[in-house]
């Protein structure tokens, strides 16, 4: 009995060491994982960051070149007709779109939705601006009509969403 008494007394204070020492470890461990995964999200967002910026970036031009007065001031050609002239500004807007497409990958689900729905409220504008018209009339009167339609909702089908991009810009990077 004095022999389990003094391995007790042995026993109990050396086990109660080595927990203290185990939970010393796990925390120093556990300390030394999290700063190594904020080191690597840290990296990450300086890897990141620039190219979601640059994200922002195109996306906006996409939208400044899609919307109707710059477009159709681009492209304008006075010797085509309106189904022409037409199939050349959705062909246009459908490059860009394509040309862009990757960079949904660092928008918000909203800013790319907001984007595509601007994009399609374009293309549904030159689509029913054109079906007012003959196929052979001249592509001035294109133009004509769809400012018409756009001075008459007083707003470009593209504000919407340029406007919300550059408010998404502001909480996130300023």
């Amino acid at each position: 009995m004095a022999l389990l008494t003094e391995l007790l007394k042995i026993l109990i204070p050396a086990a109660a060491v080595l927990y203290g020492m185990y939970l010393t470890v796990q925390t120093f461990l556990q300390k030394q994982f999290e700063q190594k995964q904020l080191e690597v999200k840290q990296k990450n967002a300086e890897l990141v960051t620039p190219l979601r910026l640059q994200a922002y970036e195109r996306m906006t031009l996409f939208l400044e070149r899609i919307t109707p007065n710059n477009l159709l001031v681009r492209l304008g050609n006075s010797a085509m007709h309106v189904l022409d002239f037409q199939q050349l500004l959705l062909k246009e807007i459908r490059e860009e779109f394509n040309h862009n497409l990757s960079q949904q990958v660092y928008l918000s689900h909203e800013a790319w939705e907001k984007i595509r729905l601007a994009m399609n409220e374009v293309v549904t504008l030159l689509n029913t601006s054109a079906a007012d018209l003959a196929t052979d009339a001249p592509a001035i009167d294109l133009s004509k009509r769809v400012f018409e339609r756009v001075i008459t909702e007083n707003k470009q089908p593209t504000t919407d969403a340029l406007k919300y991009l550059k408010e998404e810009i502001q909480t996130m990077f300023m």
